[in-house]
């Protein structure tokens, strides 16, 4: 009885830790579901980032606020942690860093996409 408790108490945890909370959400704009925070704000991409590596100077952080990750996050599948230009830690989905756009006031706003021709949002 014991050995079966166990084994339920490690597949339990194990499950659990398997179905961690993703750090964005898919979210409603007008370009159809694209990746966002828990707050449904949208998520960009930056051209001039290489995978794994933020080019988003402190100037660019300023209208281009990094994805920032929390102190406990850690790296799964598709999703890894980068470092900003303000020394943070910052999310990347398949190895493109993520931000947000300080013009984009309400959840599923998308004014950042396409700006400069080097933004897009994130799907």
């Amino acid at each position: 009885m014991r050995t079966i408790l166990i084994a339920i108490g490690a597949l339990t945890a194990f499950t659990g830790f398997a179905f961690a909370a993703e750090p964005a959400k898919m979210v409603e704009t007008k370009m159809g579901k694209v990746l966002g925070t828990e707050k449904g704000m949208v998520l960009y991409t930056f051209d001039k980032d290489t995978k794994g590596k933020s080019n988003c100077d402190s100037d660019c952080l300023k209208k281009w606020p990094a994805f920032h990750a929390g102190a406990k996050a850690k790296a799964e599948g598709e999703w890894s942690l980068v470092k900003a230009a303000d020394g943070k830690e910052m999310w990347a989905y398949e190895g493109k860093p993520l931000y947000t756009y300080v013009e984009d006031k309400k959840a599923g706003e998308a004014n950042g996409d396409g700006v400069g021709g080097v933004w897009h949002v994130a799907k």
